[in-house]
Order: C-alpha cells, then sequence, then structure tokens
C-alpha cells in the first residue's frame, strides 16, 4: 500500500503541471540487476534517442481539464528494441493528442539488450505493463475514464503495444505492491507501422535479434508473433501501414488484422500507397497526413 500511496501522491503533488515524469518502479525493479549501467541519452535537433534506460518512467501530458475528453493513451515510441525514439514519436506524438483532449503518456521502457535485464526479453512488456498499472491508478486525478484507455506504438513500440494488448494477462505481475494488483489491459490499441510477427520471412530482423537474441527457440518466436496470441478478448485495434515500408513490410499489419477479423475483434486497418517508414505524423507529407484525422475520428467513435 506504502508504494501504491506514493505514486498517488506523486500524480497530486505535480498534477497543476503542463507535463511531468513518474518513475514505474520504487524500491524494487523487476528483472534487473545492478552491473553498473547509465542512462544514456543521444539528443540532436529533431529527435531524442534513449541508448540505455536505467530509470524507466511514464511522461504525462495532460490537456486542460475544460477540454478533457477522459481518454488517455500510452504512447510507446519505436527504435527496433534498440534505441527508444523518445520525441519523434513519443512527446510530439502526446502534444497533438493534447489537442483533441486526449491524455498522451509516454513511455520511456528499458531495451532487451541492456546488462542489467536478468532476463533479456522481459524488461519492455513489465515496463508497458506497470505504466498502464499506473495510468489506472491515476485516473480519477487525471480526469481519465479508466476504462478508456488505450495504447499507440510505433514500429518496434508498436510490437510493444500488440505483446501488451496480447499479453496483458501473462505480464509478469510480482505483486510487490498494491499498483500490480490493477488491470493491465488496454481498451483499444493504435499500431503504427508496427512489427508484428518475429517469423523471419516478414518480421524486422533487428528487432527480432534485439528482443529475442540470436538464436531463439521456436517456442519464443511463437509467444512473441502476436498475431498468434489474438484471442476475443483483444482490444480493438486502429492500423496504420505503408505499401512501401522496406524496413517492416505490410504484411506484419495485414496479418494481425486478419487474425482479429478471424476471432471477432473490431478493427480498422488503413495502407498508404507511399510513406515510408519511420513517418509518425507525416507532417508535410500529402494525404499521408490523413492517418491523423482517420485516427482521432477512431477515437471519438469508440464507445458510440
Amino acid at each position: 500500500m506504502k508504494n501504491l500511496m506514493a505514486v498517488l501522491f506523486l500524480g497530486a503533488s505535480v498534477i497543476t503541471a503542463q507535463d511531468f515524469r513518474i518513475p514505474l518502479w520504487n524500491d524494487y525493479i523487476p528483472n534487473y540487476q545492478d552491473v553498473g549501467e547509465k542512462e544514456i541519452s543521444n539528443d540532436d535537433a529533431d529527435i531524442e534517442h534513449y541508448r540505455i534506460v536505467t530509470n524507466p518512467d511514464i511522461s504525462v501530458y495532460l490537456p486542460a481539464k475544460k477540454n478533457s475528453s477522459g481518454q488517455a493513451v500510452l504512447i510507446i515510441p519505436g527504435g527496433g528494441y534498440g534505441v527508444v525514439v523518445y520525441k519523434w514519436e513519443g512527446t510530439d506524438i502526446a502534444k497533438w493528442l493534447n489537442a483533441y483532449g486526449i491524455t498522451g503518456i509516454v513511455l520511456k521502457y528499458r531495451l532487451p539488450h541492456m546488462k542489467s535485464n536478468i532476463v533479456r526479453d522481459k524488461s519492455p512488456l513489465l515496463d508497458a505493463s506497470r505504466a498502464m498499472k499506473i495510468i489506472r491508478a491515476n485516473a480519477d486525478k487525471w480526469h481519465i475514464d479508466k476504462n478508456n484507455i488505450g495504447v499507440m506504438g510505433f514500429s518496434a513500440g508498436g510490437h510493444l503495444a500488440s505483446t501488451l494488448g496480447t499479453h496483458y494477462d501473462r505480464d509478469g505481475n510480482e505483486g510487490i505492491d498494491d499498483i500490480d494488483t490493477i488491470n493491465s489491459r488496454p481498451d483499444f490499441m493504435v499500431l503504427m507501422y508496427p512489427v508484428i510477427t518475429m517469423d523471419e520471412t516478414f518480421t524486422h530482423m533487428g528487432s527480432r535479434k534485439n528482443l529475442l537474441g540470436e538464436n531463439p527457440s521456436q517456442e519464443l518466436i511463437d509467444y512473441y508473433s502476436n498475431e498468434k496470441q489474438i484471442t476475443k478478448n483483444t482490444p480493438t485495434t486502429f492500423l496504420v501501414h505503408s505499401s512501401d515500408d522496406d524496413a517492416v513490410p505490410v504484411e506484419n499489419s495485414i496479418r494481425f488484422y486478419e487474425s482479429l477479423h478471424k476471432h471477432g475483434v473490431k478493427a480498422e486497418m488503413h495502407i498508404f500507397e507511399y510513406g515510408g517508414h519511420g513517418f509518425a505524423l507525416a507532417s508535410d507529407k500529402g494525404y499521408l497526413e490523413s492517418w491523423k484525422d482517420l485516427c482521432i475520428d477512431w477515437l471519438r467513435h469508440l464507445n458510440k
């Protein structure tokens, strides 16, 4: 109970700020061993990358209270599971959502290649799950409907988002505090040019290597091939991809959509003729920019 109250107090104490950060873990970080790693970020004019994350957290961007729709989105940036592309596919997205009254929460998550991980593949999902639980714990204070909280992921962040949406009941809950008892299932998913499968035919091999290592077992490949993990309880999903994506083949989104449809899960998919990979908000990209209007319209009508 102590850790839960600490998280709630932190949220309450900074709620008047435009944006603020909350650490995911307090005294105990699961799947972590202290080997002296230090957090490393790489800033330039356009994109901030985190290359090593030793302090996983969420950055919360709240819209003005009178404009709040009550909806919230946990944003998971991509980076091939090798870096976290924090601004381009994170904070910029949160600010865009704020303009529509949607709370945007950016996840800074631990990466699989880090030496401080005990088990290579586990930390990203542990961090994503914890973030969702913290958001629900603070829903009332942040003027969020706890039943209208989704996840949005880009590229490898789309893989992590879809992993949260298909593995939420296998998220490694260790019962370390009261936060761990909260439901981590997203109410909806927005997957942007996502890595979905670990099948080498269509996967992004860099993401697969970073997450699973050089020679993963077939069991591990299947476990993280999220098109194979869909059930009737998988959250409703909005997918965006481009046909000319030469990094993450469009078949990733197509396979996921087909499996969602097969299991009776509501889904909407938009495949653009052009766009390549990593277009994020697609500013000044012509018709490709329309994905934003399509997405906002979909979000607004989710519960109607």
